[in-house]
């Protein structure tokens, strides 16, 4: 609960981008911070010190990135934009098999996989299902998407397919989709056309 005589602070304020914050979001299992924005990036942030840092820019994107996702275990980041793609980002960690450069104790994040051909139209918002490891995505052209990991996917370079498709699933712009994080196939989607909607996804 909060009473009248609850005092807050701000702790910090972090000023990365160069332009619009669309999303900000916190990492499952660490305090790190992610930020989407109008300017084509994704930051990323820790606390250092008595304040909070950006350790990583993440651009890959033509466009505004809209929304972000981590996966159950934050290792992965999904991202979507006005570019009418979708993004997978991986950590790699310093010293990783890889052999991928990272700054001193930081972990490096690099674009694995793009899936692109699927949107006609701006893509508003990703959300990484905890149980099911399905991606669902929110578009301008009224429709929700599903994508799901190839079983035998490399996790260097995965491959994620198109396995449904609602066409009409509002009648104006989808806005927001969320998982329910206890009950894996149970989806939430909200428009422009007023209304929110409930969705039960069998598993595939």
């Amino acid at each position: 609960s909060v009473s009248d005589d609850d005092e807050y602070e701000c702790v910090s304020v972090l000023n990365s981008h160069s332009q619009d914050v669309k999303k900000v979001l916190w990492h499952p299992h660490k305090e790190i911070l992610a930020s989407a924005s109008y300017d084509d990036t994704i930051k990323l942030y820790k606390e250092d010190g008595d304040d909070w840092c950006c350790f990583a820019s993440l651009q890959s994107h033509g466009s505004t990135v809209w929304s972000i996702a981590f996966d159950h275990f934050g290792k992965r980041l999904a991202s979507c934009s006005d570019d009418k793609t979708i993004k997978i980002w991986k950590e790699y960690l310093p010293g990783s098999s890889e052999g991928i450069i990272t700054k001193r104790v930081d972990p490096a994040w690099k674009c694995v996989c793009t899936l692109s051909g699927f949107h006609h139209r701006t893509v508003y918002d990703i959300s990484w299902c905890p149980i099911s490891e399905l991606i669902v995505t929110a578009g301008g052209d009224d429709a929700i998407r599903l994508f799901q990991e190839e079983n035998s996917s490399d996790s260097n370079a995965p491959q994620f397919n198109l396995v449904a498709t609602a066409s009409k699933a509002h009648s104006q712009d989808v806005n927001s989709v969320a998982w329910n994080a206890k009950e894996g196939g149970l989806l939430a989607s909200c428009s422009d056309d007023g209304t929110v909607k409930l969705w039960k996804v069998d598993y595939m």
